[in-house]
């Protein structure tokens, strides 16, 4: 990618947690192509891609939150200066440590809401597209964030849009929020069809690349369910005034309809290093690096109701964001764990909503947590009960 003409301030230095991941990956494009300094880089277990990233971009530190691949990725980087950090602690050292002025969280699950808990604590500002921190801690994640004076900017291409969307009138204005979905590979397929899709059809998203987990969530309407409970955080707005539309061409990455029955809309090709950029130099715009939009190539927009009934998860959503505490919070847990197991093959397409809606089914008192530490015992409870229910599904198959 050659470099732009810059027409925006930027950030000093950005740390990117999640950097071998999808997003993670695309946000370095970004940074490289602007020549912004990267201060930390964190990971999983990812070794290979990681010393690559290190020797490429030089952080201070590199965070792996699984403890054996940092003692091999300190070995490999032991003729560089890069001080490498190991486990959960280690990457909320580097976050403390490393003084980025944009934390950039693409961290995969719910692991990725210590990182953005610890980002807060900076003060910095977070660019976040790690959804799962505010679905399972929303109201936590943002009340820390307006105590602690931290700008949340959306990296998720939706809420990017609304975020954009929201510039043209004042959140008392507001009526409804307009969140488009592509609709994944299965839109318009019935029960019985849905019944022998694999797991290779699944991974096949029609306008989008994206990572395995979310390109599964994205074909059961999880992603749009997660998305809704998300926008309700960030956007300080009732879910029954989120609307979703399927629309099909992923040009249209949502909309925010005011009270005069306007509506404002942001259009671009689907492409998340637009939405990374937008977070590194807002309120200001840089060049883009993504291609202009044509609109005679794309020809016509189509929107659609989604089919809450053959792909029940998101309507689930909804109810988990209405009961409050830590509802969804098991939601994603399940979800995580059913979504793993299709993922190995151990567990049908089908039998992702069956696991989560019975998850979900058998945490009543999930309600009633409302601390960090209810929420997280609410977690770990819902993943014991899902893993026990994919073993039953895959006996039962």
């Amino acid at each position: 990618m050659s470099n732009f003409n810059q027409t925006a301030p930027l950030p000093s230095s950005v740390a990117v947690l999640g950097s071998t991941g999808s997003v993670g990956r695309q946000a370095l494009e970004v940074a490289a192509a602007h020549g912004i300094p990267v201060a930390m880089l964190s990971a999983n277990c990812n070794v290979d891609l990681m010393e690559e990233q290190a020797r490429l971009f030089r952080p201070r530190f590199c965070a792996m939150a699984d403890e054996n691949s940092a003692r091999a990725l300190a070995v490999r980087l032991a003729d560089t200066s890069v001080q490498v950090l190991a486990g959960e602690a280690g990457v909320s050292e580097g976050i403390a440590a490393c003084g980025a002025d944009v934390y950039v969280n693409s961290i995969l699950g719910e692991a990725g809401l210590a990182p953005t808990l610890a980002v807060i604590d900076t003060g910095r500002r977070l660019a976040l597209s790690n959804k799962e921190s505010l679905v399972v801690a929303g109201d936590i994640v943002m009340a820390r964030a307006k105590e602690r004076g931290c700008d949340i900017i959306p990296v998720d291409s939706e809420h990017s849009a609304i975020f954009q969307c929201l510039a043209a009138g004042k959140r008392s204005e507001v009526k409804r929020i307009l969140l488009t979905a592509s609709g994944g590979p299965f839109f318009g397929y019935t029960k019985e069809q849905l019944r022998n899709v694999s797991l290779a059809d699944t991974l096949r998203h029609p306008t989008w690349q994206m990572g395995a987990k979310i390109t599964v969530d994205s074909a059961t309407l999880m992603n749009k369910g997660f998305e809704v409970i998300e926008a309700v955080h960030l956007f300080g707005v009732p879910a029954d005034r989120v609307e979703v539309l399927v629309h099909r061409e992923s040009i249209i990455h949502s909309a925010v309809e005011y009270i005069d029955n306007t509506v404002i809309a942001e259009l671009s090709k689907p492409d998340m290093r637009a939405c990374v950029q937008y977070a590194l130099t807002y309120p200001a715009r840089a060049e883009g690096p993504t291609e202009p939009l044509d609109l005679f190539a794309v020809g016509k927009l189509t929107f659609a109701k989604p089919d809450r009934e053959n792909f029940p998860l998101l309507a689930l959503a909804g109810e988990a964001i209405g009961q409050g505490g830590a509802v969804p919070a098991a939601l994603n847990a399940a979800n995580e764990v059913a979504v793993a197991a299709f993922l190995r093959e151990q567990l049908s397409f089908l039998g992702i909503a069956e696991v989560v809606g019975e998850t979900v089914a058998r945490m009543g008192a999930a309600r009633q947590c409302r601390d960090l530490d209810s929420i997280l015992a609410a977690d770990r409870e819902a993943r014991a009960v899902a893993q026990e229910l994919c073993g039953k599904l895959s006996r039962r198959s």
